[in-house]
């Protein structure tokens, strides 16, 4: 007996000296953790086991000194043995702490099990506490499948629990929550004032956590740099980082990380020699972390080959295209495997069946105290089940036919953002390529290449960033290209205008990409024809309906013209022949005219399905 007593005590005494201090993390503690581990699985105890392997699983979430697998592991082990014990409320709070976890590994559907089961546990304890907690952990799971409106829907749930319950630490964190769903949601004057109230409460609550107040300072300034505020967007994330380098060192993976805020905002700035070091602190970091197929890692990847295009470094910029277009195969294998996930609509399904049951009882309890009145009741309650029962039926419909179509258009979005990815790598093969050529005619081949490439990438970009993913806004396309071509001959362009005189028409991408190339082509040849000796001039593009159902392009210079010894040669070059060989894919015809100088008009019949 005396030997079970002093087993008790080892026990008791070795995880309350872990408990208290996993996270200032000691030299010894994994030793003594592991060590204490072993102890436990020597006296077969699982509720030793459970808990030792629970805190093990926190000191791993804090200090990372290996993989999430390590997380992972301990996190299974506790929620198993916590179930064998019945020890709910432990198993509670291991299934939400754990169930953010599974959010970095892109393992959705066991996340949402995970924090579905803390939340019935709370409801059946009554641990309003904790429920509010694991309500704020709900939001967190919703935003990382794209849900932003359930994520704020849940994150309003938790902060008027947290608030009644004074955890004012957990209503700082549920904060920060309501500011990633509100940015998420575009809501970014909501986002900057969640930021604040995160901020403020951690201030002036007495609240010992660095780490939220450092995330709320960096997600606040990545708010103020969608509003366009660079330099309160540099500010914010410099205290963020400074925070956490004075914490924890700048050594450490995770700080490093915390200068992707710095590098964002001055990459925004056009300051790409700036923003690099911390672009490339920050991408080091996560790969120590072993983050390295993070969603945020494509597109750090991304913004870095960007930097390095506009610097001139087009061999760095072809190699972080390519590390990014790595990462977006592995990512899109994972959202296919997860996109059917119908966790979420079968809980709010499932608060609805409680409601109508619980409505059900009354009734019946209504029908033993009023016996006359029972065959009406009975009548009306067949009446309204049926009701009830096509209303959600129909409900549950419309909220598939809803998901597939979010689906459908996120699939869509991303195959669109990957073609554009890949003709801008083809872009940046290009641009290596043409340093080696030095003949003049070949590098202006290349050049024209180069902008036939990035008129069909701008197409796939303004379809993954519009609201129709159908339809290109062809006003703000043809403005888009007309810069880019200008931009590519440099100063000798420097004179020219442009002019985008037209009503508001969408093109289907099947029409829009001819159409681009079309206008690539004539503003090519404005520019190095029509303008000698850096002549200033304008080009202007019209597009329009006419009354006999065609639509009409029109691309127009003001410059020298065709002179008249080059007419018979027309229509021998690449551009003119690419020209007539598209006019025809559109079933169109071709006109040229050149009266104060040259234009070009191209008419075609109107898809209906195209044009809004």
């Amino acid at each position: 007996a005396q030997e079970a007593i002093s087993k008790k005590e080892y026990a008791d005494s070795a995880l309350v000296w872990l408990n208290e201090n996993y996270v200032d993390n000691p030299e010894n503690y994994h030793q003594r953790a592991l060590q204490t581990l072993e102890r436990a699985y020597q006296s077969g105890n699982p509720q030793f086991k459970a808990e030792v392997h629970f805190v093990l699983m926190r000191w791993h979430d804090f200090h990372v000194p290996f993989t999430i697998d390590s997380i992972m592991y301990h996190g299974e082990k506790a929620i198993n043995l916590f179930n064998q014990t019945h020890d709910q409320a432990n198993l509670a709070d291991a299934s939400a702490e754990l169930a953010l976890q599974y959010i970095e590994e892109n393992d959705l559907k066991r996340s949402e099990e995970l924090i579905f089961d803390a939340i019935e546990i709370y409801e059946e304890l009554n641990n309003k506490k904790g429920l509010g907690d694991a309500y704020r952990r709900l939001s967190i799971v919703c935003l990382s499948q794209n849900e932003p409106n359930l994520a704020k829907k849940y994150g309003l749930i938790a902060l008027e629990m947290v608030a009644q319950s004074k955890d004012f630490e957990t209503e700082s964190l549920t904060w920060l929550a309501l500011l990633w769903a509100y940015d998420a949601l575009g809501e970014y004057e909501n986002a900057i004032h969640a930021g604040d109230q995160c901020i403020e409460i951690i201030q002036t609550k007495g609240i010992d956590d660095e780490f939220t107040l450092a995330r709320a300072y960096a997600y606040r300034g990545d708010v103020w740099a969608e509003l366009g505020n660079y330099q309160n967007s540099v500010e914010d994330n410099s205290k963020s980082y400074a925070i956490i380098k004075a914490k924890i060192g700048e050594e450490r993976p995770a700080a490093k990380t915390y200068r992707q805020g710095i590098g964002i905002a001055y990459y925004h700035q056009g300051e790409y020699q700036k923003a690099l070091p911390h672009y490339e602190a920050a991408i080091e970091g996560y790969v120590q972390l072993g983050q390295d197929g993070q969603p945020k890692m494509q597109q750090l990847l991304e913004d870095v080959a960007d930097c390095y295009f506009n610097i001139g470094d087009y061999k760095n910029a072809y190699q972080s295209r390519i590390k990014a277009h790595q990462i977006f195969d592995t990512l899109m294998q994972n959202k296919v495997a997860n996109l059917e996930s119908e966790a979420l609509i079968k809980y709010e399904t499932g608060k609805k069946d409680q409601k109508l049951e619980e409505q059900s009882t009354i009734i019946k309890q209504k029908d033993r105290i009023e016996w006359m009145g029972g065959g009406l009741i009975g009548l009306l309650l067949l009446f309204t089940s049926t009701l009830f029962y096509f209303y959600r039926k129909n409900q549950k419909t419309t909220e598939a036919i809803k998901l597939k179509n979010e689906e459908n258009e996120l699939l869509l979005k991303e195959i669109h953002h990957r073609v554009k990815n890949n003709l801008q790598t083809i872009s940046s093969l290009l641009s290596l390529q043409s340093e080696s050529i030095s003949d003049k005619t070949a590098l202006d081949a290349v050049q024209e290449s180069k902008n036939r490439v990035a008129s069909m990438a701008l197409i796939h970009q303004k379809l993954y960033q519009g609201d129709n993913l159908a339809a290109i806004e062809m006003r703000d396309y043809f403005e888009t290209i007309g810069r880019a071509v200008k931009d590519s001959f440099g100063e000798k362009a420097r004179h020219i205008s442009f002019d985008v005189d037209m009503s508001r028409v969408e093109l289907d991408v099947d029409t829009a990409i001819p159409i681009g190339l079309i206008t690539n082509e004539l503003i090519t040849n404005s520019l190095k024809h029509a303008f000698p000796k850096n002549q200033e001039g304008q080009i202007s593009i019209q597009l329009s309906r006419e009354n006999n159902g065609l639509l009409k392009l029109k691309i127009a210079d003001n410059g020298v013209g065709i002179p008249a010894g080059l007419k018979e040669k027309d229509g021998s070059g690449f551009g003119t022949l690419l020209i007539q060989l598209l006019t025809s894919q559109l079933g169109g015809t071709l006109e040229k005219s050149n009266e104060e100088g040259t234009a070009t008009i191209i008419q075609f019949p109107l898809q209906e399905k195209s044009v809004a």
